[in-house]
């Protein structure tokens, strides 16, 4: 999930840079993708960080969602592994 989130952040980051080249992007598919499975706190922090898809609220709000889930879902296991939440 670390490993994901920096991939999301470098990518959010990679993906800026040629939109202001107006070079070859990053498919928002790869970044849902990525998000769902575990790359979402990355992707989120680099939107704000980058300044990058902040206005597209559908693609904000589905990384979002993905960051909920993996939250919802940590902490579910964390409970019934009997680990400190």
């Amino acid at each position: 999930m670390i490993l994901s989130g920096l991939v999301g952040f470098s990518l959010m980051g990679i993906d800026k840079a040629r939109a202001q080249e107006r070079s070859r992007r990053i498919p928002e598919k790869a970044f849902y993708e990525l998000a769902a499975i575990g790359g979402a706190f990355g992707i989120a922090l680099g939107a704000g960080v980058f300044h990058h898809k902040t206005r597209k609220g559908y693609f904000l709000g589905a990384v979002l969602t993905l960051a909920a889930f993996w939250i919802v879902f940590l902490v579910g296991t964390a409970k019934l592994l009997g680990l400190p939440s």
